[in-house]
Protein backbone atom coordinates (compact mmCIF):
# COMPACT_ATOMS: atom_id res chain seq x y z
CA UNK A 1 0.00 0.00 0.00
CA UNK A 2 1.25 3.62 -0.58
CA UNK A 3 2.23 5.73 1.74
CA UNK A 4 0.03 8.78 2.08
CA UNK A 5 1.45 12.17 0.49
CA UNK A 6 3.41 14.29 3.13
CA UNK A 7 2.63 18.06 2.83
CA UNK A 8 5.37 20.75 3.94
CA UNK A 9 4.42 24.34 4.94
CA UNK A 10 5.15 27.21 6.86
CA UNK A 11 2.19 27.50 9.29
CA UNK A 12 1.33 29.59 13.13
CA UNK A 13 0.65 27.04 15.44
CA UNK A 14 -1.40 27.36 18.49
CA UNK A 15 -0.71 24.90 21.47
CA UNK A 16 -2.62 24.77 24.54
CA UNK A 17 -2.96 22.72 28.06
CA UNK A 18 -5.12 22.98 31.31
CA UNK A 19 -3.09 23.76 33.66
CA UNK A 20 -3.56 21.50 37.33
CA UNK A 21 -6.00 19.32 35.09
CA UNK A 22 -4.58 16.12 37.13
CA UNK A 23 -4.88 17.64 40.63
CA UNK A 24 -8.80 18.76 39.47
CA UNK A 25 -9.52 15.00 38.26
CA UNK A 26 -8.26 13.66 41.52
CA UNK A 27 -10.67 16.18 43.45
CA UNK A 28 -13.47 15.32 41.06
CA UNK A 29 -13.65 13.67 38.40
CA UNK A 30 -16.99 14.22 37.25
CA UNK A 31 -17.27 17.75 37.95
CA UNK A 32 -13.83 18.59 36.15
CA UNK A 33 -14.80 16.86 33.04
CA UNK A 34 -18.26 19.26 33.02
CA UNK A 35 -16.18 22.13 33.11
CA UNK A 36 -13.67 20.71 30.76
CA UNK A 37 -16.13 20.34 28.26
CA UNK A 38 -17.71 23.80 28.98
CA UNK A 39 -14.17 25.41 28.64
CA UNK A 40 -13.68 23.82 25.49
CA UNK A 41 -16.66 24.73 23.77
CA UNK A 42 -16.31 28.08 23.76
CA UNK A 43 -12.12 27.69 22.77
CA UNK A 44 -13.08 25.57 19.77
CA UNK A 45 -15.85 28.27 19.02
CA UNK A 46 -13.19 31.04 19.03
CA UNK A 47 -10.83 28.63 17.30
CA UNK A 48 -12.93 28.40 14.21
CA UNK A 49 -14.01 32.26 14.57
CA UNK A 50 -10.03 32.81 14.04
CA UNK A 51 -9.90 30.45 11.04
CA UNK A 52 -8.39 27.86 12.82
CA UNK A 53 -7.87 24.08 12.38
CA UNK A 54 -7.77 21.93 15.42
CA UNK A 55 -5.70 18.87 14.99
CA UNK A 56 -4.72 17.84 18.62
CA UNK A 57 -7.47 17.62 21.13
CA UNK A 58 -6.26 14.62 23.48
CA UNK A 59 -7.89 15.60 26.44
CA UNK A 60 -7.04 18.54 28.42
CA UNK A 61 -4.75 20.38 25.32
CA UNK A 62 -5.02 21.85 22.29
CA UNK A 63 -3.39 21.67 19.14
CA UNK A 64 -4.61 24.18 16.45
CA UNK A 65 -3.04 25.89 13.18
CA UNK A 66 -4.06 29.22 11.62
CA UNK A 67 -4.09 31.10 8.34
CA UNK A 68 -1.88 33.66 10.01
CA UNK A 69 0.09 34.78 12.73
CA UNK A 70 -2.32 37.41 13.82
CA UNK A 71 -5.33 35.56 13.81
CA UNK A 72 -3.34 32.94 16.14
CA UNK A 73 -1.92 35.61 18.09
CA UNK A 74 -5.61 37.49 18.26
CA UNK A 75 -7.23 33.97 19.07
CA UNK A 76 -5.20 33.34 21.68
CA UNK A 77 -5.74 36.79 24.08
CA UNK A 78 -9.41 35.95 23.26
CA UNK A 79 -9.25 32.69 24.93
CA UNK A 80 -7.40 33.58 28.18
CA UNK A 81 -9.94 36.94 28.45
CA UNK A 82 -13.12 34.61 28.04
CA UNK A 83 -11.69 32.00 30.22
CA UNK A 84 -11.46 34.25 33.24
CA UNK A 85 -14.82 35.12 32.57
CA UNK A 86 -15.86 31.67 32.78
CA UNK A 87 -13.99 31.22 35.96
CA UNK A 88 -15.23 33.76 37.62
CA UNK A 89 -18.57 31.54 38.70
CA UNK A 90 -16.38 28.88 39.65
CA UNK A 91 -15.16 28.09 43.20
CA UNK A 92 -11.43 28.71 43.54
CA UNK A 93 -10.81 24.86 43.82
CA UNK A 94 -12.42 24.38 40.44
CA UNK A 95 -11.30 27.40 38.27
CA UNK A 96 -9.77 25.91 34.84
CA UNK A 97 -7.08 27.93 33.52
CA UNK A 98 -5.09 27.17 29.88
CA UNK A 99 -1.50 27.87 29.57
CA UNK A 100 -0.66 28.78 25.41
CA UNK A 101 2.33 28.95 23.40
CA UNK A 102 2.25 29.92 20.10
CA UNK A 103 5.00 28.89 17.17
CA UNK A 104 5.51 29.75 13.47
CA UNK A 105 7.71 27.05 11.79
CA UNK A 106 7.83 24.75 9.55
CA UNK A 107 5.25 21.66 10.12
CA UNK A 108 4.49 18.46 7.90
CA UNK A 109 0.80 17.64 7.11
CA UNK A 110 0.49 13.77 7.58
CA UNK A 111 -3.25 11.86 7.71
CA UNK A 112 -5.21 15.02 9.01
CA UNK A 113 -2.67 15.99 11.58
CA UNK A 114 0.62 17.85 11.56
CA UNK A 115 3.91 16.75 13.28
CA UNK A 116 7.54 18.82 13.21
CA UNK A 117 9.82 21.36 14.94
CA UNK A 118 7.18 23.69 14.67
CA UNK A 119 5.05 22.04 16.39
CA UNK A 120 6.94 20.51 19.00
CA UNK A 121 8.14 24.45 20.15
CA UNK A 122 4.87 25.49 20.16
CA UNK A 123 3.97 22.82 22.40
CA UNK A 124 7.17 23.82 24.94
CA UNK A 125 6.16 27.28 24.82
CA UNK A 126 2.88 26.21 25.89
CA UNK A 127 4.75 24.61 29.18
CA UNK A 128 7.05 27.67 30.18
CA UNK A 129 3.93 30.38 29.93
CA UNK A 130 2.01 31.38 33.24
CA UNK A 131 -0.88 30.16 34.28
CA UNK A 132 -3.98 31.74 32.40
CA UNK A 133 -0.74 33.72 29.98
CA UNK A 134 1.22 33.02 26.34
CA UNK A 135 4.49 32.29 25.21
CA UNK A 136 5.57 33.39 21.50
CA UNK A 137 9.17 32.76 20.10
CA UNK A 138 11.05 35.99 18.52
CA UNK A 139 9.74 35.49 15.12
CA UNK A 140 6.30 35.53 16.12
CA UNK A 141 6.87 38.63 18.43
CA UNK A 142 8.83 40.61 15.25
CA UNK A 143 5.72 40.07 13.14
CA UNK A 144 3.15 41.31 15.64
CA UNK A 145 4.86 43.88 17.08
CA UNK A 146 3.12 47.27 16.97
CA UNK A 147 0.16 45.30 15.34
CA UNK A 148 -1.42 44.48 18.55
CA UNK A 149 -2.61 46.06 21.70
CA UNK A 150 -0.18 43.85 24.05
CA UNK A 151 3.67 43.94 24.83
CA UNK A 152 6.13 41.42 25.26
CA UNK A 153 8.01 40.61 27.94
CA UNK A 154 11.79 39.35 26.97
CA UNK A 155 12.32 35.70 29.59
CA UNK A 156 15.94 35.20 27.31
CA UNK A 157 17.00 32.39 25.49
CA UNK A 158 15.79 28.92 26.13
CA UNK A 159 17.13 25.51 25.54
CA UNK A 160 14.26 23.21 23.82
CA UNK A 161 14.34 19.73 23.91
CA UNK A 162 14.99 18.13 20.82
CA UNK A 163 15.75 21.64 18.90
CA UNK A 164 19.48 22.33 18.17
CA UNK A 165 19.44 26.19 18.58
CA UNK A 166 18.52 28.08 21.22
CA UNK A 167 15.31 30.08 21.22
CA UNK A 168 14.43 33.38 22.75
CA UNK A 169 10.88 32.98 24.45
CA UNK A 170 8.45 36.57 24.86
CA UNK A 171 5.95 36.68 27.84
CA UNK A 172 2.94 38.47 26.28
CA UNK A 173 1.46 40.84 28.63
CA UNK A 174 -2.19 41.75 28.09
CA UNK A 175 -5.59 42.41 29.54
CA UNK A 176 -6.82 39.18 30.75
CA UNK A 177 -10.23 40.77 31.91
CA UNK A 178 -10.60 42.97 29.19
CA UNK A 179 -13.55 42.15 25.93
CA UNK A 180 -10.93 40.94 22.93
CA UNK A 181 -11.24 44.46 20.49
CA UNK A 182 -10.92 42.99 17.31
CA UNK A 183 -12.61 41.10 14.47
CA UNK A 184 -11.55 38.50 12.41
CA UNK A 185 -11.85 39.55 8.64
CA UNK A 186 -12.76 36.81 6.36
CA UNK A 187 -9.27 35.10 4.32
CA UNK A 188 -8.81 36.66 1.12
CA UNK A 189 -11.25 34.42 -0.94
CA UNK A 190 -8.16 34.52 -3.85
CA UNK A 191 -6.18 33.10 -1.02
CA UNK A 192 -5.61 29.00 -1.02
CA UNK A 193 -6.99 27.28 1.68
CA UNK A 194 -4.01 26.48 4.66
CA UNK A 195 -1.82 29.40 3.19
CA UNK A 196 0.25 30.91 5.99
CA UNK A 197 0.92 34.49 6.86
CA UNK A 198 4.01 34.11 5.55
CA UNK A 199 3.17 32.21 2.46
CA UNK A 200 0.09 34.68 1.97
CA UNK A 201 2.65 37.76 2.22
CA UNK A 202 4.57 36.16 -1.08
CA UNK A 203 1.28 35.04 -3.09
CA UNK A 204 1.09 36.39 -6.65
CA UNK A 205 -0.65 35.88 -10.11
CA UNK A 206 2.38 34.33 -11.81
CA UNK A 207 3.10 30.63 -10.53
CA UNK A 208 6.51 31.10 -12.16
CA UNK A 209 7.59 32.28 -8.70
CA UNK A 210 6.32 29.25 -6.58
CA UNK A 211 9.66 28.15 -6.26
CA UNK A 212 11.60 31.47 -5.63
CA UNK A 213 9.37 32.42 -2.67
CA UNK A 214 9.60 28.93 -1.08
CA UNK A 215 13.09 28.90 -1.42
CA UNK A 216 13.07 32.75 0.61
CA UNK A 217 10.49 31.25 2.96
CA UNK A 218 12.84 28.09 3.93
CA UNK A 219 15.61 30.47 4.11
CA UNK A 220 14.28 33.11 6.49
CA UNK A 221 12.96 29.83 8.67
CA UNK A 222 16.33 28.18 8.92
CA UNK A 223 17.88 31.78 10.22
CA UNK A 224 15.00 33.86 12.05
CA UNK A 225 15.92 32.42 15.79
CA UNK A 226 19.66 33.04 15.32
CA UNK A 227 21.81 36.19 17.09
CA UNK A 228 24.20 35.58 14.52
CA UNK A 229 23.90 39.24 12.36
CA UNK A 230 25.90 36.97 9.94
CA UNK A 231 23.03 35.06 9.49
CA UNK A 232 20.56 37.91 8.37
CA UNK A 233 23.62 39.46 5.97
CA UNK A 234 23.63 36.46 4.32
CA UNK A 235 19.90 36.59 3.56
CA UNK A 236 20.16 40.41 2.70
CA UNK A 237 22.66 39.22 0.08
CA UNK A 238 20.49 37.16 -1.42
CA UNK A 239 16.99 38.50 -0.63
CA UNK A 240 17.80 42.61 -1.12
CA UNK A 241 13.85 43.03 -1.64
CA UNK A 242 12.47 40.48 0.38
CA UNK A 243 9.29 40.09 2.27
CA UNK A 244 11.54 39.93 5.87
CA UNK A 245 14.66 42.31 4.31
CA UNK A 246 13.37 44.95 7.49
CA UNK A 247 13.60 42.70 10.25
CA UNK A 248 16.94 41.61 8.97
CA UNK A 249 18.25 45.03 8.72
CA UNK A 250 16.76 45.78 12.11
CA UNK A 251 18.45 42.25 13.26
CA UNK A 252 21.85 43.17 11.33
CA UNK A 253 21.96 46.64 13.92
CA UNK A 254 20.69 44.71 17.04
CA UNK A 255 24.40 42.82 16.47
CA UNK A 256 24.61 39.81 18.12
CA UNK A 257 26.71 37.74 21.13
CA UNK A 258 29.29 37.15 18.82
CA UNK A 259 29.54 33.14 19.15
CA UNK A 260 27.67 31.46 16.38
CA UNK A 261 25.65 28.63 17.58
CA UNK A 262 26.89 25.66 15.91
CA UNK A 263 23.64 23.82 16.02
CA UNK A 264 22.70 26.55 13.33
CA UNK A 265 24.01 24.76 10.87
CA UNK A 266 22.40 21.79 11.49
CA UNK A 267 18.97 23.72 11.42
CA UNK A 268 20.12 25.42 8.38
CA UNK A 269 21.49 21.91 6.54
CA UNK A 270 18.35 19.69 8.09
CA UNK A 271 16.19 22.48 5.83
CA UNK A 272 18.27 22.49 2.67
CA UNK A 273 18.18 18.85 3.01
CA UNK A 274 14.30 18.51 2.90
CA UNK A 275 13.59 21.30 0.25
CA UNK A 276 15.48 19.35 -1.91
CA UNK A 277 16.50 23.01 -4.33
CA UNK A 278 19.26 23.34 -5.89
CA UNK A 279 19.13 27.05 -4.79
CA UNK A 280 19.00 26.19 -0.97
CA UNK A 281 22.06 23.91 -1.79
CA UNK A 282 24.01 26.43 -3.32
CA UNK A 283 23.49 28.73 -0.02
CA UNK A 284 24.22 26.20 2.25
CA UNK A 285 27.24 25.70 0.10
CA UNK A 286 28.32 29.00 0.24
CA UNK A 287 27.85 29.54 3.60
CA UNK A 288 29.44 26.45 4.99
CA UNK A 289 32.41 26.03 2.92
CA UNK A 290 33.88 23.58 5.25
CA UNK A 291 31.05 22.46 6.60
CA UNK A 292 29.78 19.01 8.20
CA UNK A 293 27.52 17.95 5.20
CA UNK A 294 29.15 19.80 2.51
CA UNK A 295 30.14 16.20 0.67
CA UNK A 296 25.99 15.13 1.21
CA UNK A 297 25.22 18.72 -0.37
CA UNK A 298 27.84 18.54 -3.53
CA UNK A 299 26.00 14.93 -3.86
CA UNK A 300 22.02 16.44 -3.92
CA UNK A 301 23.42 18.90 -6.03
CA UNK A 302 24.95 16.82 -8.50
CA UNK A 303 21.88 14.85 -8.85
CA UNK A 304 19.45 17.68 -9.07
CA UNK A 305 21.79 19.05 -11.80
CA UNK A 306 21.76 15.52 -13.72
CA UNK A 307 17.84 15.37 -13.47
CA UNK A 308 17.47 18.84 -14.79
CA UNK A 309 20.21 18.34 -17.70
CA UNK A 310 17.74 15.16 -18.73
Amino acid sequence: MEAPPLERKLAAILAADVEGYSRLMNADEEQTLATLTSHRAVVDGLIEKAHGQIFGTAGDSVLAEFPSILHAFNCAVAIQQAMWRANQDLADDRKMNFRIGINIGDVLVKDGDIFGDGVNIAARLESLADVGGICVTRGVRDHLRDRVDATFEDMGEHRIKNIARPLRIFRVIFDRRGEPSFNWEPLPPETPEGFSSVEQAFSQDNDSNDEARSVEIAFWASVQESDDPAEYLLYLQRFPNGQFAELASARVEQGGSGEPDPGIEVSFWETVRDSGNAEMIKAYLAKYPRGQFIDLAKIMLAELQTKRNA
